[in-house]
This record gives C-alpha cells, sequence and structure tokens, in this order.
C-alpha cells in the first residue's frame, strides 16, 4: 500500500488551534460557582474569557517576542479610549510613574527640565512609586494631607505648599475616584508647574466628562492583573505634548535618540546623517544615547492581551461601578460606625475598590474587622502605604511636610478597602455586606 499525506496550509492548522483554546478554557477557566463562606472574596484579579486566550496565543505563534503589531494596535486604541494625542506602553505602571517623571528631566525642555533639589508636591497617602523617581532624581517630595471621604488630595493645601523651588506636582486618583484636576491643572498653570495624573487605579474615569489623565502634562497607567485591564504585567504613559512623548520614549527605549520601532532602521532618514554630542560625524542614531534610560518595553504577547482586553473594558467598568453602589447601598445605614467613600463632586469616578473608614469612637478597631473578614475569606487592603512619611524607608530622606497631615494618619490607621472588581458577583457582594454587617451588630 502506498501512505498518502494530507497537505493541509496554515490557515486551516491556524482555526483548529483557536478552536481547540476555545474548548480548554471552556474546560479549565469556567467561573464556579460561590458559596458564601467556602469561596474566597478577592479585592481583585484577572477576569478574561476565551477571547483573550485566543489573542494571547494568536501573537505567540507569531514569536515576535519584543513590541510589534499588537502593541502598536494597543497604544492606538487606548490613546482613543483616553482622547489623547498618544500613548506608549511600558512594563509597569510603576516604571510609567518612573519615565513619566523622567520625562521632566529632558534636556528636551531646556531651561524647563527639573534639576536635583526642585520640590515636587504630592498626597502623604499614597504608592511609594508615586514619589521614589523624584528621590531617585535628587528632588524633595514635599507631602500635603488628603480629604476625607473622597481621599485626595486637598487642592488648597497644595496652593500652600507652592515656594519658588516647587516645578511639579504628582499625584493619584485615589481608588478611581478623580480628585479635582481641572482646579490642579489651573494651580499648575498659574505657577508655570508640570501636573503629572497617576490614573493607575481610574481607567474610564471622568471629570466633567473628560477622562483623567489629560488634564496635566502627563498621565500614567497600569495593567497589573489587579487594575481595570490587565496584560500581566504591563503599564502605559500618554500625553498630549510631542516633545514630551519624544522623552518618554526614549526613557524607556534605553535613553536612545533613535526612534525607530525594533525591527526597524532609519525611520529618520538620516540614519548616518547625525553629529550629536562629542561623537564623530555620521555615528549610528541606532547607538546614539541622548537620555540616561532604561529597557522597560513589553512584549507584544503582553500587548495581545491587552487589546483583547480593552473589548472588556466598557463592561468592566459598569461592572466595577455597579458593585460600588450596592456596597454603598448595603452598608448606608452605618455611618455611626463608618466614613462612607463619596465621589468627588462633578466627576464619575471608574472604582477601584470600596473604602472604609472606622470612626473615631468606633466599639472596634479597624484590624479587629479586617482579621475578621480575612477570617471569613473576605480580602481587605490598606490604603496602600497609609502616611508615606511614615514608612522605613523614608527615613533619612530630604522631603519636606506641609501642614498637618492628620488625615494621612487617620487612614492610616483606621481604613481598608474591599473589592469591586467584575470578578465578583451579586452573591459575593451580599456576602460581604452580611458579613460586615454581622460584625458591627456583634459589637
Amino acid at each position: 500500500m502506498t501512505d498518502v499525506t494530507t497537505k493541509r496550509d496554515a490557515a486551516t492548522v491556524h482555526a483548529e488551534i483557536m478552536a481547540l483554546v476555545g474548548e480548554y478554557c471552556g474546560l479549565v477557566h469556567a467561573p464556579k460557582p460561590f458559596e458564601a463562606g467556602a469561596s474566597s472574596v478577592p479585592v481583585n484579579g484577572r477576569v478574561f474569557d476565551a477571547s483573550d486566550v485566543k489573542t494571547l496565543v494568536d501573537s505567540s505563534l507569531e514569536f515576535w517576542l519584543t513590541t510589534g503589531r499588537y502593541n502598536a494596535q494597543f497604544q492606538e486604541r487606548l490613546a482613543k479610549r483616553i482622547g489623547i494625542r498618544s500613548a506608549l506602553t511600558v512594563n509597569s505602571g510603576s516604571s510609567a510613574n518612573l519615565v513619566a517623571f523622567s520625562a521632566l528631566t529632558s534636556p528636551l525642555l531646556r531651561e524647563r527640565a527639573l534639576t536635583p533639589g526642585a520640590e515636587v508636591i504630592t498626597a502623604a497617602a499614597g504608592f511609594p512609586t508615586m514619589v521614589n523617581p523624584a528621590l531617585q532624581w535628587g528632588m524633595k517630595p514635599v507631602f500635603v494631607d488628603i480629604g476625607i471621604p473622597d481621599y485626595n488630595i486637598d487642592v488648597e493645601a497644595v496652593a500652600a505648599a507652592i515656594t519658588p523651588q516647587t516645578r511639579a506636582i504628582m499625584v493619584a486618583h485615589t481608588l478611581g475616584n478623580p480628585f479635582n484636576a481641572p482646579a490642579l491643572a489651573k494651580l499648575a498653570a498659574d505657577h508655570d508647574l508640570f501636573l503629572v495624573e497617576d490614573c493607575c487605579d481610574a481607567l474610564g474615569a471622568t471629570v466633567g466628562g473628560r477622562h483623567v489623565g489629560t488634564f496635566g502634562d502627563i498621565g500614567t497607567l497600569s495593567f497589573y492583573p489587579a487594575h481595570h485591564i490587565t496584560m500581566g504585567e504591563g503599564g502605559a504613559v500618554f500625553t498630549q505634548d510631542p516633545t514630551l512623548r519624544r522623552a518618554m520614549e526614549a526613557f524607556r527605549d534605553w535613553g536612545r535618540d533613535c526612534y525607530c520601532d525594533p525591527g526597524q532602521d532609519n525611520t529618520c532618514g538620516k540614519r548616518f546623517g547625525w553629529t550629536l554630542g562629542d561623537l564623530p560625524p555620521g555615528y549610528d542614531h541606532k547607538f546614539t544615547y541622548s537620555h540616561l534610560g532604561y529597557n522597560l518595553k513589553i512584549t507584544d504577547m503582553q500587548a495581545a492581551v491587552g487589546l483583547a482586553q480593552m473589548d472588556h473594558l466598557e463592561d468592566f467598568i459598569a461592572a466595577r461601578r455597579a458593585n460600588w453602589s450596592a456596597l454603598r447601598a448595603g452598608l448606608e445605614d452605618l455611618e455611626e460606625v463608618f466614613i462612607l467613600p463619596e465621589a468627588t463632586p462633578g466627576t464619575e469616578p471608574s472604582w477601584f475598590g470600596f473604602l472604609l473608614t472606622v470612626r473615631d469612637g468606633a466599639p472596634f478597631a479597624r484590624d479587629d474587622l479586617v482579621q475578621h473578614l480575612n477570617s471569613k475569606k473576605i480580602g481587605t487592603r490598606l490604603l496602600f502605604a497609609g502616611n508615606l512619611t511614615r514608612q522605613p524607608y523614608m527615613k533619612g530622606r530630604d522631603f519636606r511636610v506641609h501642614g498637618e497631615l492628620t488625615n494621612s494618619d487617620k487612614v492610616m490607621r483606621d481604613s481598608f478597602w474591599v473589592g469591586v472588581y467584575p470578578g465578583l458577583g451579586q452573591d459575593h457582594i451580599a456576602y460581604m455586606v452580611e458579613t460586615i454587617r454581622a460584625f458591627t451588630r456583634s459589637r
């Protein structure tokens, strides 16, 4: 007998692979039913379906391991969703803050560039990587207090903290609740200050219908699994300013002067026609460095996941808002013991978590409740670093505090948050509400 081998083309094999991926996801990644007291109620987590996994597998089959076509598509779609000229991916939200702040030191900014010793105003209650880039560049953080119950930076305190040495404001939209961005942007403009908006917890949040991060000079995002969309590890910076975009791209891409995409050459049309620094004329532009940079790019496989996640973004945001509202309604009559969170007036938050603060004089402490919730498989988190000035790594650092940090200390002692992410359904929310209510009744 003669063996007959059927030759199949790549498109046929690809279609079979995608079908098998869909089947596998249905078997392995299908949601499990919720059982009160037995199932965990995490504060956050990745939410995905077969379409995300298929897109990841599709990109892996191409085996283009650095940034490529998926990254280009994701950056374009993200910028369009935000309503900004350009977005650049980086490998984490912390790197986004580093790249954003580093861009403010770029020689491309000439006399506006930040130099060591400059003051940078931020909120005392925040995340360390909001402050760390300033410290690394030899700047002086200036900490001011936040408000309660919006938990955002106090704009009047910022205004009072400005000195001739102040050069920038860098602050986050807390847990997806926007700060008063128009007021802070005007303050920055009046004093010729840079404004960097950390939107890592706030993708989709708006102020007066305008997306957060578009009021200042630069916005940053994170795509860690806890955030509104995920690619595992990843982040982005975005800006309307082409000079800042070029500076951020340089810091992200080794500090090089060249702006060719990976795998591309001679985008500028004069690769061997530049004379920069003290290099010999015509030195290869791909190996000319104008900034003190890093390699902070993502892979195209990460970008593929991010692109697929964009198809879910509006549903994710809606679910977060619905879960937050359900928690607020379920706990509303407990205001004697809790300060309940409130949205900043004139904004539409894209909630990251539901923050509770135990009132002074309550018959229990924050830590008692947190430990009880965790024993019931309900995840909790504190408001990040609490009062940053009290963190051990800040000892001996050069910083300034303006005014009292009363609310930052209050948050450090008495606040915590529970999840609202889209992986939580009505049963999860009801269980959280009843567990918190039962605890307060028992006290």
